[in-house]
């Protein structure tokens, strides 16, 4: 992620260490509270797990994956530690409990892209996307805090809409499991038997393959663009 504003350095430095901590701020935020909020929902219903793993806490340190963090810093594909629950030791269904818990993380990305743009939709600060080709007018420390929280706005909602994709090994796919009707979620998680292999055919196998026979198809943006898009607008009024 930080590669995408690299030409910026030595020649616009404030803006590249705004850019970088925005980053960072996004990643440590958004990993460390969607796996606290996994365990504290667990933890809630029940299960004793979490907290005997020391996950039921907000410390970052107890969620973030060293070179998970990292490649997401650095290629934006990564991940923290995984929150250990057992759905047959909750106080409600497994399937309901499994749905509670799962939806917990993505959902809480949601709630921190929502937070951190209010500044935004109030209009306190300005809306300046850190997404677009060329980032000009930023002078003032408003634009400068703008910049930081519109940046952590989308790397928000790009964490909670990635999640909820519903394949192994995210979210999406045990959330898919909770709300499909009885027959279709047992036909649905089939999917299991196949692995990651599903996932990693619509990260990397789709796009390889297409673009060996001609224009690169990458199917991930066509899922992710337009939700984090309608998102990012929800959530900071600016169009």
């Amino acid at each position: 992620m930080i590669f995408l504003h690299s030409d910026l350095i030595g020649e616009d430095n404030a803006l590249f260490v705004t850019l970088v901590a925005s980053t960072l701020f996004a990643l440590i935020i958004g990993i460390a509270f969607h796996e606290f909020c996994h365990a504290f929902i667990a933890d809630r219903l029940g299960d004793r797990t979490p907290a005997s793993q020391g996950r039921v806490t907000l410390n970052p340190l107890a969620h973030l994956d060293p070179i998970g963090t990292m490649m997401m810093l650095f290629i934006g594909f990564g991940w923290g530690k995984p929150v250990q629950f057992n759905p047959y030791g909750l106080k409600t269904d497994p399937k309901t409990a499994t749905l509670f818990v799962s939806a917990a993380g993505p959902l809480s990305n949601f709630a921190a892209a929502f937070l951190l743009a209010l500044p935004i939709q109030f209009g306190l600060v300005p809306y300046i996307n850190p997404f677009s080709t060329t980032i000009i007018g930023v002078e003032s420390l408003d634009d400068y805090i703008g910049l930081f929280l519109t940046g952590a706005v989308y790397l928000s909602c790009i964490l909670g809409v990635f999640n909820l994709i519903p394949l192994e090994p995210l979210d999406g796919f045990k959330v898919a499991l909770g709300v499909l009707p009885d027959p279709i979620s047992e036909q649905f998680a089939k999917l299991r038997q196949f692995g990651v292999g599903p996932f990693l055919m619509l990260i990397f196998g789709i796009p390889f393959i297409t673009g060996y026979f001609g224009e690169v198809y990458n199917p991930l943006s066509d899922i992710m663009v337009p939700a984090v898009s309608w998102l990012v607008e929800l959530f900071t009024g600016v169009g």
